[in-house]
């Protein structure tokens, strides 16, 4: 009796066995579910693809983005490809489903989003046309947070001012500049030393000021210029906002946004609990953060504003916002064209650069060595 219990259970166990096939699929599924919530949850990788953060950042840096230090976003948009963003790889389909949407929660960080902090966020603008998608699925971006909820940002002279006082400049911040030389052309391998740069479609070699103060160094250069527009002066080849978003004007603005990308504002960015009054000076500006980021259906009738069909005079707002910048000052698409980034589109914190690859460069020198594992200030 106790031989055949013995044997039966021995060839129960056999039956029992996984064949190698669902070993490795178990394997798989544990790896995504695993990796899915680390990204999710704790740290996700990110490469910078442009150049608005140069110097700071270059293109081809790759960083670790902390979801931890604002409080990990839950997802909104739950059903979607594993690893995709919001694209399909090779098929360019959409790797989300949006039938179902869960609404926005953040869990607890170890800090608020501050200012000089380097921030991964969604792209606002892609809840318009030709996109629609949802916040979690929106294009990833990378900014230097320049104002917190209830601060009044303003530029003077490309010089951010917070609150009235001068805001520290980043490091690798850089602008565009003029060289004017006595006749003698500048030697390229001094330009490329000094890290400048000289990008697509752009006239003015771009640089830090300290590589500018070193340029007019240089017995053929009779002058190194910063590029800075002129105060009070709209640019309606390069509109920002809010006039670039007319959507909202309740009447002819008459010069009230005569701003630039060097002399801007002064702007409030709007904070939780903030109740404004609508009139034809704040409707512009916070119009679109109403409507599109705190879904409300908004209506300019004459010089009234209509809110989710009812006549409305002020406005409280929901949610905190926060204004980015790049730290390459005229070569960067960011707040100044398109206005705040709600909470709700905060990715996380840019932690350090775990790879540096720079395409341009010979095969053996195509690694940064020199920008591996540092940090980022």
């Amino acid at each position: 009796m106790n031989w055949k219990f013995w044997n039966k259970s021995k060839d129960d166990t056999k039956k029992k066995k996984k064949s190698a096939t669902r070993e490795w699929a178990d394997a798989i599924i544990f790896a995504v579910i695993a990796a899915t919530l680390i990204r999710t949850l704790f740290i996700e990788a990110y490469t910078i693809p442009t150049p608005s953060m140069e110097r700071s950042l270059l293109v081809g840096d790759f960083l670790f983005v902390s979801k931890v230090n604002y409080g990990a976003r839950t997802p909104m948009t739950p059903i979607a490809f594993p690893f995709a963003h919001h694209t399909m790889p090779l098929l360019g389909t959409k790797a989300y489903w949006d039938g179902i949407k869960l609404p926005y929660y953040r869990l607890p960080g170890l800090s608020d989003v501050k200012k000089g902090d380097v921030v991964v966020f969604n792209y606002p603008m892609e809840a318009d046309s030709p996109y629609y998608r949802p916040v979690d699925k929106r294009e990833n971006y990378i900014k230097r947070c320049q104002g917190a909820p209830g601060d009044t940002v303003s530029l003077i002279d490309a010089q951010v001012y917070v609150n009235g006082k001068a805001a520290p400049n980043p490091p690798g911040e850089q602008t565009d500049y003029t060289i004017t030389t006595n006749g003698m052309e500048m030697n390229p391998q001094i330009l490329e030393d000094l890290n400048v740069s000289n990008y697509e479609n752009i006239p003015f070699p771009t640089m830090t000021k300290d590589a500018a103060a070193k340029l007019k160094s240089y017995s053929n250069v009779k002058s190194v210029t910063q590029n800075i527009k002129q105060r009070g002066l709209a640019d309606p080849f390069n509109a920002v906002f809010p006039a670039a978003y007319p959507k909202y004007a309740l009447s002819p603005q008459n010069g009230a946004f005569n701003w630039n990308v060097d002399n801007y504002g002064p702007i409030i960015v709007p904070k939780k609990g903030w109740t404004i009054k609508l009139d034809s000076l704040t409707m512009p500006l916070y119009g679109r953060a109403i409507e599109i980021y705190e879904n409300n259906k908004v209506q300019i009738v004459g010089k009234e504003v209509m809110i989710n069909g009812k006549k409305a005079d002020s406005y409280t707002f929901k949610m905190n916002y926060y204004w980015m910048m790049g730290d390459n000052r005229h070569d960067s698409a960011d707040s100044r064209y398109w206005g705040f980034v709600p909470e709700d589109h905060i990715v996380g914190k840019a932690l350090f650069i775990w790879m540096s690859w720079d395409d341009n460069a010979p095969f053996f020198s195509k690694i940064r060595w020199s920008r591996l594992f540092r940090g980022i200030n």
